[in-house]
């Protein structure tokens, strides 16, 4: 039940990082326009780099380390203030490398100091701490009202083109206040720290070790923006960045497990229960294989409806975009229950690197030429055959340690469903009127017929979960 909770936490938190933005993007597609977005999401993506340089794989390392320490009071005390100034000063590193850089660009130098506090609010990022000690609530309840008057600023001050910079710049402050929040609630776990056993650097090389496959995982992630500003446009990158906000968003949902289950899996592979890390294996890859399935064909389905009426007319080339992209939520369903819920726990971190590198490779070799024969297009083909390649590779990587069929159980039917689900929707949406009320009961219909479905293919775990709660109500 602890699981779940923190599974329930986790999503919610992940979906309400993106809210923002989500909840946003109608008012600011009509108000910014293609443009508008395409310099937000342009600015965001290098900033981005930064960032990625500056935290140097904390948010894996730190959370499976204080998973490991988290029964320690002295030892967790010290691990948090360990790990936490050495990212401060990392990040101040990075901040004077993108003073370096700002000071050699002569476009958008006011957006990027508007982003570059986003910058700062990942110094003070300590919800790695928290999933570590497994305690999703407080980065969910802290972050809450900090939130709620992020989207408040945002329609009232943000009323025009003219406003971008106030629009960046709000979003950014709402991070650095949201992370603060955090830290009143860490005196229930730690205390001072024991400054004769204080080893600030101790955590450099094995957090550098997890920051390799962080750099390219986060690289290839923002890279298709950038090299769609520079080998196109900031409006092609403007196109790109909504149907990934979709896709991110829906992500979020099924990714969640993945920082739930690391700290748990850990602990279990501290202890020496390898058949139980197993099993829990086996269970999250079921699990998100029937979440993700759906997502995927149910964006594909409404992808013609849903962008017209949630971005304007103006984002039209967005459609294409999305059926495409759609299809990375099931392949980075598959990596992140196999390389942040089993090898980065099981200490695995070679063939975790190995994985993301192949597919940043892949990812930007195969952009230059995508992009320059078809735009947007190629820079989401890219992306699928990046997240591929993660996958495939991942699943080698573990042949010899689980039953690759048991890891699979099911999966045809769940994909059956998806399918079944998929042409009942595009059929509707075909002939349905383009209105929110039409799309909706699109949206209904499809998880009512997935349902349908899943009882009648009845896999794995639809017939595990019903033996549970028939016998539950038995009693």
């Amino acid at each position: 039940m602890k699981v779940i909770k923190n599974y329930l936490y986790n999503a919610f938190y992940q979906i309400f990082i993106l809210l923002v933005p989500l909840v946003t993007s109608p008012y600011l597609a009509r108000v910014l326009g293609p443009t508008g977005v395409g310099i937000n999401d342009f600015t965001n993506a290098v900033i981005q780099f930064f960032i990625i340089f500056g935290s140097i794989g904390v948010a894996l390392y730190g959370n499976r380390q204080v998973a490991y320490v988290r029964n320690n009071r002295e030892k967790l005390t010290n691990t948090f203030y360990e790990i936490f100034f050495m990212r401060i000063i990392t990040i101040g590193i990075a901040y004077v490398a993108f003073f370096i850089f700002l000071s050699l660009v002569h476009r958008f130098q006011i957006y990027y100091l508007a982003q570059s506090f986003s910058l700062l609010a990942a110094a003070f990022d300590i919800s790695w701490f928290f999933q570590g000690v497994e305690n999703f609530a407080v980065t969910v309840l802290r972050n809450l009202i900090v939130k709620i008057i992020t989207l408040i600023s945002i329609f009232t001050l943000v009323k025009s083109y003219d406003d971008l910079a106030i629009y960046i710049l709000i979003l950014s402050l709402s991070a650095l206040i949201g992370n603060l929040t955090l830290f009143p609630s860490l005196r229930r776990y730690i205390g001072l720290p024991n400054w004769k056993n204080f080893h600030l650097w101790h955590h450099l090389y094995p957090s550098l070790v997890l920051f390799i496959p962080e750099i390219a995982t986060q690289i290839y992630l923002y890279v298709n923006k950038y090299m769609l500003g520079i080998m196109t446009n900031v409006t092609q990158a403007g196109y790109f960045g909504q149907s990934d906000k979709i896709v991110k968003m829906s992500l979020a949902v099924v990714t969640a497990t993945g920082m739930v289950m690391l700290p748990h899996v850990a602990n279990a592979f501290q202890r020496g229960e390898m058949d139980r890390v197993r099993g829990y294996l086996y269970t999250t890859f079921e699990f998100v294989t029937a979440l993700s399935i759906p997502l995927t064909f149910g964006i594909a389905a409404v992808a013609r409806t849903f962008v017209p009426l949630f971005f304007s007319t103006k984002f039209m080339p967005v459609i294409p975009l999305m059926m495409l992209e759609s299809v990375v939520i099931i392949l980075i369903a598959w990596s992140n229950a196999i390389g942040v819920q089993y090898l980065v726990p099981t200490g695995q971190n070679k063939a975790y690197n190995y994985s993301v590198i192949i597919g940043a490779i892949v990812n930007i070799v195969a952009n230059v030429p995508l992009i320059l024969l078809i735009g947007t297009v190629g820079a989401t083909l890219a992306t699928v055959l990046s997240e591929t390649c993660v996958t495939i590779y991942q699943v080698y990587a573990i042949r010899n340690q689980v039953n690759l069929r048991k890891l699979f159980e099911g999966y045809f039917k769940y994909f059956i469903a998806g399918v079944v689900m998929f042409a009942v929707v595009f059929a509707i949406d075909l002939k349905a009127p383009d209105t929110w009320l039409a799309l909706f009961v699109e949206i209904m219909v499809g998880m009512i017929c997935y349902a349908l479905m899943l009882i009648i293919l009845r896999p794995h775990l639809i017939r595990e979960t019903l033996k549970k709660l028939m016998s539950r109500a038995k009693n």
